[in-house]
């Protein structure tokens, strides 16, 4: 009996090769070591019908290497093909706007130069998309009121985004009867029609420039620090938030390490969309006729004045004007989704 069972487990000198083989290659992981990988063996050895694999091979000391951050962001960006497209329309039109007036020279400043043009002119190889109901050169005036439209819309969002962060952001991490008074004086603020209170202020200063960016700047933050007061709110009272103040963190430092990092996602959104509104509020100015002054141009005193020629059928006024205008708005409220998503940190890799 013990013979048999000695013969039975007798094996053939190539299998007991390869398992030998295997087994020297198979090393195990020291306590403590990480960056570990386990990889199977590709070869095997056939005995009849029986196949014997190689035993796995560990490989110790071989780190998984970390995906840069701005490569995990550009990743979540461009899974979104409408923010790509929308980038790429939004950059070709600023470009046109800003660097359009080199290759297509045209004149937008001096009136005097235009006493001998014709007005209401079709679009022809002279005058691409034609000309208003002054004379001016109606491409060429879309792409210098567009200079003016993108310029005080990127100024007015900004102080929009900046002032509606530092106040949401103080609300929401102090509360109490300190977010009880800041959020009442929103709530009171937002209950003036903003279209009304931009018409009373314009019509009461002067116009410029410069004023125009500061009024739809400093009236347009309301709505934005609501949102983000609703961030500091959920996140101060998170586990890192409360560990950090425990530990004798100052109120700044909690808010700049923990609070304004983790409500980025929030105020890129915010930021992005109030460059969009602040296009919007400059624009309905400028189709009720509070506009910049001439011979400089927005978008919406364009409209304005093209709606007037309509009913004329002089279509190239108001159709190319509006349809850039419109494209513009969808464009950014698009990225402005897609970089909601970029700064999500549920969305990054482990």
């Amino acid at each position: 009996m013990r013979r048999r069972l000695s013969e039975r487990r007798t094996r053939r000198p190539d299998i007991q090769a390869a398992i030998d083989r295997g087994a020297t290659h198979f090393e195990l992981p020291a306590i403590g070591l990480a960056g570990s990988t386990i990889t199977s063996g590709s070869g095997a050895v056939t005995d009849g019908d029986t196949e014997v694999l190689e035993e796995p091979t560990l490989q110790i000391g071989t780190k998984v290497k970390a995906v840069p951050l701005w490569r995990q962001m550009l990743e979540v960006f461009f899974q979104n093909k409408l923010a790509i497209a929308s980038t790429v329309i939004l950059l070709i039109i600023v470009l046109g706007c800003y660097l359009g007036p080199l290759f297509y020279v045209t004149n937008q400043t001096n009136a005097n130069n235009i006493l001998n043009a014709t007005p209401n002119l079709a679009p022809s190889a002279k005058h691409l998309l034609g000309t208003d109901n002054q004379g001016w050169d109606e491409l060429g005036r879309i792409m210098y009121g567009g200079q003016y439209s993108l310029s005080l819309g990127f100024f007015a969002g900004l102080i929009t985004v900046v002032l509606g962060t530092i106040y949401g952001m103080i609300a929401g991490f102090f509360g109490g009867f300190v977010d009880t008074v800041m959020m009442r004086l929103i709530d009171a603020a937002l209950s003036i029609p903003y279209l009304f209170l931009l018409v009373a202020l314009v019509t009461i200063f002067h116009n410029s420039t410069i004023f125009l960016i500061l009024v739809i700047g400093l009236t347009g933050w309301w709505g934005n620090s609501r949102i983000i007061r609703g961030d500091a709110l959920a996140i101060r009272d998170l586990e890192y938030s409360v560990a950090s103040t425990s530990m004798g963190a100052t109120n700044a430092h909690t808010i700049r390490r923990h609070i304004f990092p983790n409500s980025i996602s929030n105020i890129v959104t915010v930021g992005t969309f109030s460059i969009a509104d602040a296009i919007l509020a400059l624009s309905a100015l400028g189709f009720i006729g509070f506009g910049i002054q001439q011979p400089a141009v927005d978008w919406g005193t364009m409209m304005y004045l093209g709606t007037q020629e309509l009913i004329l059928g002089d279509w190239w006024e108001i159709y190319p004007v509006a349809f850039v205008f419109v494209l513009v708005i969808l464009c950014i409220n698009y990225m402005g989704d897609a970089l909601r998503d970029v700064f999500e940190v549920r969305l990054r890799q482990r």
